[in-house]
């Protein structure tokens, strides 16, 4: 693997994009008008519990309350609170109404959702997580090799032993790293929780006491790795601090951090541009012929893959499965690009052959090992669907950048011109058993105007001899195609 990192700073926007092989993976979005809450500390306030639902709703300052579920807090909370007698999951024992409490963001609002909360506190690093209220050593699963996972379980419970406090989880990236930097990484971190503790005392209810690092910077902490060759920025401001953080926690990537101050915007010259612009498009072609169409609704996101224009070389089971193959790879970038998460339903070409089923699942998981957020996949359904979950902790790329249309609002279709004429007669016939007038005035987009008095004359001319009185039409071109008034004189 050879990944490479753009970062793009603007005024008030910054953007990162990480590319592997020259091809766009993932795309990171901060706007300072909102920037982004996973991970930030708040100060919160409880403001109404729900025992039916097990959750509490807090205050932290936001436009919309945070949710807060038992699961997320009962560990956290009973951790040295003597509540050792506290029956698991019951809301009312831990929190009430009007407590104060100290909360992590774990996933930032979404559509009319506000943010979701956790009491268990974790601070991350370059190679650890630090739990300030757990306890014990966790070693990421993506460390596959059963020496090194205990060479790092031993360093850090070592370290652990020498009175130190919480508990630890080993990050993918402390793979062959020495003891010293993880010790160092360590007391940072717990350096860092006394700094907060201590902030936490002092700071008003409802109100910030730490914050996660600018996006440039978290880029660094998270996503860099050994497969990373090179950090280009186009920013000199940005590019200072990235190397002052790197000269600081991150010695390793300091000669790959690189300041670009080509003419060319540094996206452009990557064709990052265009891929986020298609990244928006419903339809994803394939490099075969075949197509997908992606769908993102409130409930779930669906997928459904075509053979399109290939028609391939030698039977139609044999074009099925390239098909899905070539699919299984593209939905794992898509998936990565867009950041579609939550239940996602793929609608793969009906596959006879169990093998051919067994390969493409497999190719598809495959593809989302490199992926950072948690997925999960399910067997083929009865109906031929496969069903995944893809962590969500942050906007989709299309929530992040579109909003609904004002003429469909988000419908994804509008009513035809005939439709919209045939709504305007019924107007007409209820106004004229309602009002009395000398004739009326029909104001309606161009197009609808334009249908009235081609397809539609024989109609109006009806309407008029049925209401006894001449039907004005004109047309408004700042209304959309839905949109009409029907005006009595």
């Amino acid at each position: 693997m050879n990944e490479e990192i753009l970062v793009n700073v603007t005024p008030r926007e910054s953007r990162a994009a990480l590319l592997d092989g020259g091809v766009l993976q993932e795309v990171y979005i901060e706007r300072s008008s909102r920037r982004g809450l996973v991970s930030n500390i708040y100060k919160g306030k409880v403001c109404r519990v729900l025992p039916g639902m097990q959750a509490a709703f807090v205050e932290i300052g936001m436009q919309r309350t945070a949710f807060l579920h038992v699961s997320d807090m009962a560990q956290a909370v009973a951790e040295g609170n003597d509540l050792e007698d506290v029956p698991p999951g019951n809301i009312d024992d831990l929190v009430s109404q009007g407590n104060e409490i100290l909360v992590q963001v774990v996933k930032d609002p979404l559509g009319t959702k506000g943010a979701r909360l956790t009491t268990y506190i974790t601070l991350p690093s370059r190679f650890m997580v630090f739990m300030p209220k757990g306890s014990g050593v966790g070693v990421s699963t993506r460390i596959e090799d059963p020496e090194e996972r205990q060479r790092l379980r031993e360093l850090v419970e070592g370290f652990l032993q020498e009175g130190q406090r919480g508990g630890f989880i080993v990050r993918t990236a402390a793979e062959g790293v020495g003891f010293e930097a993880l010790r160092a990484d360590m007391q940072f971190l717990q350096k860092l929780w006394d700094v907060i503790s201590e902030r936490a005392m002092k700071t008003p209810v409802g109100k910030l006491v730490h914050a996660d690092l600018e996006l440039p910077l978290r880029i660094l902490r998270d996503v860099t790795g050994q497969n990373v060759t090179r950090v280009q920025v186009d920013s000199e401001e940005v590019y200072e601090k990235m190397r002052e953080f790197a000269r600081m926690f991150l010695p390793e990537m300091l000669p790959k951090i690189e300041r670009y101050s080509g003419r060319r915007p540094i996206f452009d010259l990557y064709g990052v541009e265009d891929e986020l612009q298609k990244a928006l498009e419903r339809k994803v072609p394939l490099k075969s012929g075949g197509y997908l169409i992606i769908d993102q609704t409130e409930a779930m996101t669906t997928i459904d893959v075509n053979t399109g224009a290939y028609v391939g070389h030698r039977n139609l089971e044999e074009t099925i499965f390239k098909t899905n193959l070539e699919a299984a790879v593209t939905i794992a970038r898509q998936l990565r690009l867009r950041n579609l998460g939550g239940i996602i339903i793929l609608d793969f070409i009906d596959m006879l052959a169990e093998e051919h089923r067994s390969h493409v699942l497999a190719a598809l998981q495959r593809s989302l090992e490199s992926d950072n957020a948690h997925s999960k996949i399910c067997e083929v359904s009865s109906l031929g669907l496969v069903e995944m979950t893809r962590k969500r902790t942050r906007e989709s790329l299309e929530n992040m950048l579109c909003e609904a249309c004002p003429t469909c609002e988000g419908r994804g279709r509008i009513k035809t011109p005939e439709s919209v004429c045939h709504e305007i007669f019924r107007e007409i016939i209820r106004h004229t058993r309602q009002f009395d007038y000398q004739k009326l005035l029909v104001l309606a987009h161009p197009e609808v105007i334009e249908t009235l008095l081609d397809d539609e004359s024989a109609s109006v001319a009806e309407l008029e001899s049925l209401t006894g009185h001449p039907i004005r039409l004109q047309a408004e071109g700042m209304y959309n195609q839905e949109q009409f008034d029907v005006v009595p004189l």
